[in-house]
């Protein structure tokens, strides 16, 4: 269960990208504490260095600005790297439908620049963030891999595109890589403001500063919303798969499924606030319910996610009632 008992070589290295944002501080953090080296690459666009200043006394761990857009950045940070956690990307569909050429540059091109620099460098595997967008219009639940649907977004096919590249790595130039298809992940270090802040770290500052929270559409909405730990276990299990589950994406979720009315009142009991939302428009490329079957990196990953959204949503609420 869990990642904290996984062991590497003394001596690895691994290379976060994107490592000052919300996944990518996280993935820092449980490294350092599990005693390995971190080599972390942020542009500081999304990232923000307030993340990481908390592990720049530790001798374990070196950071370094640079864009993965840039190739010569990619390859520079990939020397002596045993392992790429590749999160650098920018989210939100909303924004990629108004930006289509920033995304098909950063999402698609850096992610290559990464996987190139990584085949160039040896670097043992290569971890990467793909997202649930890439099932698009598919209408089934639970989303399950090899049943994709239309993408509704340039954020879902920059997502895709990263998907096929890195398979064509394994196939051609023998890169053992991993896609992460996250579903809706949450927790500590998840930025609130901002138009394209994620929903849950949204609600809970608004919520706390007696502010109205806005449901885009009628609530109804569901998600499989997944606790950053669990998004930390895959990432570090998938360092150690097999090479026979190379070349493949995977759903890491924790399998449940969540209204977003629901979590809307849920917040309000917990934080002891009553406030009834406003509603808003749907958002543009949006998928109206997902939630993911998980059998695929259970079996090839040895996935196994600790913790439920309850078990999550407390911890979050927690961190955000410290922080905010």
């Amino acid at each position: 269960m869990g990642y904290k008992n996984l062991t590497f070589r003394k001596d690895t290295l691994f290379l976060v990208t994107g490592g000052a944002g919300f996944i990518g501080s996280n993935l820092c953090e449980a490294i350092l504490k599990m005693g390995y080296k971190v080599r972390c690459l942020d542009d500081l666009s999304t990232g923000k260095q307030a993340n990481v200043d908390m592990f720049l006394n530790n001798p374990n761990y070196e950071f370094m600005k640079g864009d993965i857009k840039d190739l010569d950045t990619c390859m520079k940070a990939c020397e002596g790297v045993d392992y790429v956690l590749n999160q650098a990307a920018w989210g939100s569909v909303p924004r990629s439908i108004e930006m289509p050429l920033f995304y098909c540059a950063n999402n698609i091109t850096g992610t290559l620049n990464m996987l190139e620099a990584s085949r160039q460098n040896g670097v043992k595997k290569f971890v990467y963030a793909s997202s649930s967008s890439v099932y698009g219009d598919e209408p089934n639940l639970p989303k399950k891999e090899g049943r994709e649907g239309n993408l509704l977004s340039p954020y879902a096919v920059s997502k895709r595109a990263d998907e096929e590249w890195a398979k064509q790595y394994t196939r051609h130039y023998g890169l053992d890589t991993y896609g992460m298809r996250y579903f809706n992940v949450f927790g500590r270090r998840q930025d609130p403001n901002g138009a394209y802040a994620a929903v849950i770290p949204k609600f809970i500052k608004e919520l706390l500063n007696g502010e109205v929270p806005t449901i885009n559409g009628d609530g109804k909405q569901s998600r499989d919303f997944t606790y950053i730990e669990n998004v930390i276990e895959a990432n570090l299990k998938a360092c150690l798969a097999p090479h026979e589950a190379a070349g493949e994406a995977f759903n890491i979720a924790y399998g449940g499924r969540e209204y977003l009315i629901d979590i809307y009142y849920g917040l309000t009991e917990a934080l002891g606030v009553k406030m009834e939302p406003n509603f808003g428009p749907d958002r543009a490329g949006d998928i109206k319910h997902s939630n993911a079957d998980i059998s695929k990196a259970r079996e090839l990953l040895n996935y196994d996610p600790d913790y439920s959204f309850q078990d999550g949503i407390q911890l979050a609420i927690q961190w955000y009632k410290e922080n905010l």
